[in-house]
């Protein structure tokens, strides 16, 4: 089989031939149909100290089981987060990292919804929305952004606000719904808003607390960092909280489950649309990450082995 790999901290990523992986126990073997390009993953690549799997969202044909698995069968339809070679015609995937893709979904809509609409709505979820409040979504064009902002929506926002990083991604964010667009650059992001969904950390954070009320939350699921002052908190009462996926999928998975319901029910429904950027072949990985890089994506980027 081919996958992607690279040898040295910021690449170059290529393609080789590898023995196609047996699944272990608890794992199921998948067929990869579509494979989702992540910020973290892309970030890994340039800052890890040596090569590392390129694991991710993949969603495809289950192909053979490994030992102890009960809820999947050989030719079911799965999706699911792997933390192994995930850039590969096919690839490992714990069970209780799966998710069967429905009728009617297919294998693009799985890795543009699944994982990324599961940190949208965990973040969202966390930031504890109130009927009638206004929202405002940090880097609203990227793969969570742009489902945080219609799933701000289907929480009983009233306005949603979307930032960004360049003016041009405006038309495509009020496509999805947003009220407004700023820019991070612009001196001020308009009437405050209940609470904020922050993708991007850093020194956008500052602005980000200035944009709420009082009252008002900021939910962090950057990995990005940044310092928050005290005394910003302190004069207008707000709080910002931290969100993890990966701490809900590992502790509290009756919730991650709950969650992965409603995402597909949604998008059932047509209430949420997930939106691809660009579907790139394996051989381009490298052109995919460089899209991730530049902040230039509208929606998810795909890679189609």
């Amino acid at each position: 089989m081919r996958r992607v790999r690279h040898e040295s901290p910021g690449g170059p990523l290529f393609l080789e031939e590898a023995a196609v992986p047996e699944p272990a126990p608890g794992e199921l073997l998948v067929r990869c149909e579509a494979v989702g390009v992540t910020l973290p993953v892309v970030r890994k690549v340039t800052e890890a100290a040596g090569p590392i799997p390129l694991g991710g969202e993949i969603a495809g044909e289950v192909v053979a089981v490994g030992e102890g698995v009960t809820r999947f069968r050989t030719g079911e339809r799965v999706t699911g987060l792997c933390f192994g070679h995930g850039y590969a015609d096919f690839a490992p995937l714990h069970e209780a990292m799966a998710s069967p893709v429905p009728d009617g979904a297919t294998a693009v809509d799985a890795v543009a919804l699944v994982r990324s609409g599961l940190v949208a709505l965990g973040a969202l979820t966390a930031a504890r929305p109130e009927p009638g409040e206004s929202a405002l979504v940090t880097a609203a064009a990227s793969g969570v952004g742009h489902l945080a902002v219609q799933l701000a929506r289907t929480r009983g926002a009233v306005r949603v606000v979307g930032a960004v990083s360049d003016p041009g991604k405006a038309d495509f964010v009020r496509s999805l719904g947003a009220d407004d667009v700023v820019s991070y650059g612009d001196a001020s992001w308009g009437e405050p808003v209940g609470y904020a969904l922050d993708a991007v950390g850093g020194d956008l954070l500052t602005p980000a607390v200035a944009a709420l009320a009082p009252g008002g939350r900021l939910v962090a699921y950057s990995s990005g960092g940044g310092t928050v002052q005290a005394y910003d908190l302190l004069v207008g009462a707000k709080s910002v909280i931290g969100f993890q996926m990966a701490r809900i999928a590992r502790g509290e998975p009756e919730l991650y489950e709950r969650w992965r319901q409603e995402l597909w029910s949604l998008f059932a429904e047509g209430a949420l649309r997930p939106a691809v950027h660009g579907e790139f072949a394996l051989e381009d990985a490298a052109r995919a990450h460089a899209v991730i890089e530049s902040r230039g994506n509208r929606g998810k980027v795909v890679l189609r082995p």
